[in-house]
């Protein structure tokens, strides 16, 4: 029998997990792991390969060791059996669309039903991202090949990518689509080494695919074995006119893989997918609140904007927890409750410094302008409110005199104080001009 606390400990841990990770790294890593034993001193946990010990290990210790009981050092007491591969027995934690798998293939094909074009929310930062994908969606391999997405974490890379795998197999049902991700890659092919099947996967990958969407392809970085494995089959479909959209949290000029991938990957067309603006992400909380029926007043929707802005994922993480708290105590959502349930998420310890470099990169972001052009002498009226907001900040927030400060953006002291004034004279009147200078204050201090 299981300890009912050390399962809840780990049914907690796995629901951490799942908050903070995608869903099909989730469905690949976490799901198919399970509690085979317990004691008060340890935890034996069933894996099925050594990569899935390692992702978990790599990825989550100090979490693990909140929820597990600990050893002697502190540390999760952890011990692992490695088994061979099985299918997880639950399902994934999300709604998939799965086609049949032939007798070739590997893995089966599977889609999130929630991200298709329709659901994805545009705006400045990913509008042209979006027009390239929904290019190569209906023309594949005529448009943009390969495709290569990148930009941080949880902005809708995999949106896009399974926005293109919905419309190709609806539209273009006689091509062949797979959709996966790199840890499924590797996994696949340390699953087809052990049951000696490697010709069987790379037929598959090279010969039956039509658009192969391969999904953070940062984690093949330091694996030059799995690297040489997706090169060869990288080459392959490109050569015989197969489409090819990668996603990673880099350009591929900063990825850690060998020069021949690199030039490879940059032959297409590299496509940035960046924050989304306020107006955006407002937009956004919306259009969460309303498929979850919970009821978001624009004030509020406002006020989480600007204090959550790093990344979708939390946004819609945000609207979870409001919905969850809404239904069960039936309340209204305020920005007072929002301030108490989301605490963790909009609170943060202060920097312990804050310098010029800091602040003009962090106006540049908000702004939409180019750091090149905030320090330039450009007097077009968009750059120029930007340059004076960045002055406005530096003189709040760094501890040095204003002829100092201004040597920093190369004028004078009197042309620092113009802006400060400039801007102090604006902020109660522009609300926009507000908000942004909130979000730019909220960034630099975090």
């Amino acid at each position: 029998m299981y300890s009912i606390a050390t399962c809840n400990g780990w049914e907690q841990f796995l629901e951490f997990a799942q908050s903070r990770c995608s869903a099909i790294a989730f469905g690949n890593w976490l799901a198919p792991i399970r509690v085979l034993e317990y004691s008060d001193e340890k935890v034996v946990l069933e894996v099925p390969n050594i990569f899935v010990k390692e992702y978990l290990l790599s990825n989550y210790k100090k979490d693990l060791s909140a929820f597990l009981p600990l050893n002697a050092d502190g540390d999760a007491a952890i011990e692992f059996q490695v088994i061979a591969p099985q299918k997880p027995a639950a399902p994934l934690p999300v709604t998939v669309i799965t086609s049949k798998k032939s007798d070739e293939s590997s893995v089966d094909l599977k889609l999130n039903l929630n991200y298709c074009f329709d659901t994805f929310i545009e705006g400045p930062t990913n509008q042209f991202v979006k027009s390239a994908a929904i290019g190569v969606a209906h023309r594949p391999a005529q448009s943009y090949n390969p495709l290569f997405i990148h930009g941080g974490v949880g902005l809708g890379k995999t949106h896009i990518l399974h926005s293109i795998g919905h419309h190709i197999t609806k539209n273009l049902r006689k091509l062949k689509v797979q959709c996966i991700t790199t840890e499924a890659f590797i996994n696949d092919l340390v699953e087809s080494l052990r049951n000696k099947s490697v010709d069987r996967m790379k037929r598959y990958y090279r010969s039956d695919i039509d658009v192969l969407l391969f999904d953070d392809i940062q984690f093949l970085q330091y694996r030059r074995n799995f690297e040489d494995e997706f090169t060869n089959t990288f080459e392959t479909l490109i050569n015989q006119g197969k489409q090819i959209v990668i996603t990673s949290d880099k350009p591929p000029s900063q990825l850690q893989l060998s020069e021949r991938m690199i030039a490879r990957m940059e032959w297409g067309l590299v496509a940035h997918i960046g924050i989304p603006e306020l107006e955006t992400r407002v937009a956004i909380l919306q259009y969460k609140a309303l498929q979850r029926g919970l009821r978001l007043t624009n004030s509020v929707a406002f006020f989480i904007a600007e204090h959550i802005y790093n990344n979708v994922r939390q946004l819609e993480g945000a609207i979870n927890r409001l919905s969850a708290h809404s239904r069960l105590l039936n309340t209204e959502i305020t920005e007072e409750l929002v301030e108490n349930i989301l605490k963790e998420a909009l609170q943060h310890a202060p920097r312990t410094k804050i310098s010029v470099e800091q602040i003009l990169k962090t106006v540049a972001t908000v702004f939409e302008v180019r750091l090149s052009e905030l320090k330039s002498t450009s007097r077009l009226q968009r750059i120029a409110e930007a340059r004076q907001v960045a002055m406005y900040l530096a003189c709040k927030f760094i501890k040095e005199s204003l002829t100092m400060i201004a040597a920093y953006f190369g004028r004078t002291h009197s042309t620092l104080l113009h802006a400060c004034k400039n801007i102090e004279k604006s902020l109660p009147t522009d609300l926009l001009l507000s908000r942004k200078v909130s979000m730019v204050e909220k960034s630099i201090t975090v």
